[in-house]
């Protein structure tokens, strides 16, 4: 019964998506040439608020729970399991005061309205991941944007999503890479809970009256802290909190 209620108000989120992708795929242009970054920053904000609003169209709902305050004006690489394309909007939105980047791979630079615009041109990198050699680089100019500017990234260790919400394995290359050439930033876990459920029968139709919660837990120092303990710590902390 709710995967055929779900049809109907699929139909829906997806025009409205499409929609807004669509009116500020412009909107972040003008802001970019016109007026620099911060306005990019703003345009990209309510970008994220309102596709972040779309859920409710198949009666869903995502939130922020913070165990531990962070800093403001200091590096921060957030690092996730990843579920699905929510866990982007949704950090992108509540994380937006620390400015979030993204280690985003090198398809999603072409062709999509609005998305394709801001990981070009609002501080992302683009990491081909059939070419190792090439994210080596990209991801050290991530590091040193992040210790020059004190924003943030985000980063998906799993390096793919999980369907059924069980976490994958971390890979620590990415992360290690990151925290070489940001030593002055904090690595912050966040565990992301029934992210993949928005999509549990795949692209269409979309799961209706799922809760999404984004887990932000203490930040660990990287100064001062072994690279191995440093990772076992925020593996164990992300998925120490996963429900599935």
């Amino acid at each position: 019964m709710q995967k055929i209620i779900s049809y109907p108000l699929s139909v829906l989120a997806y025009v409205l998506f499409f929609l807004v992708l669509c009116i500020f795929h412009p909107v972040q242009y003008v802001c970019f040439n016109l007026f620099g970054y911060k306005a990019h920053k703003k345009s990209v904000d309510i970008l994220n608020y309102f596709l972040l609003r779309i859920l409710w169209a198949t009666f869903s709902t995502a939130k922020i729970e913070m165990k531990a305050e962070l800093p403001e004006g200091k590096p921060l690489i957030f690092v996730a399991n990843h579920q699905g394309l929510y866990d982007i909007i949704g950090m992108g939105w509540f994380l937006r005061k620390y400015h979030p980047k993204y280690v985003s791979k090198v398809e999603l630079g072409k062709g999509i309205p609005s998305v394709s615009y801001n990981l070009n041109h609002g501080g992302s990198v683009l990491i081909d991941r059939k070419d190792p050699k090439q994210a080596l680089p990209a991801l050290k100019k991530m590091a040193e944007y992040l210790e020059a500017n004190n924003r943030s990234t985000v980063i998906f260790p799993e390096g793919t999503r999980s369907k059924n919400g069980k976490p994958r394995s971390f890979a620590s290359n990415g992360l290690k890479i990151l925290c070489k050439y940001a030593p002055n930033a904090l690595v912050v876990p966040v565990s992301i809970n029934d992210s993949w459920k928005v999509f549990r029968y795949g692209n269409f139709p979309l799961g209706v009256g799922n809760h999404l919660t984004f887990t932000v837990h203490a930040p660990i120092e990287i100064k001062g802290t072994d690279f191995n303990t440093l990772f076992e710590q925020t593996e164990n902390a992300v998925v120490g909190d996963i429900r599935y």
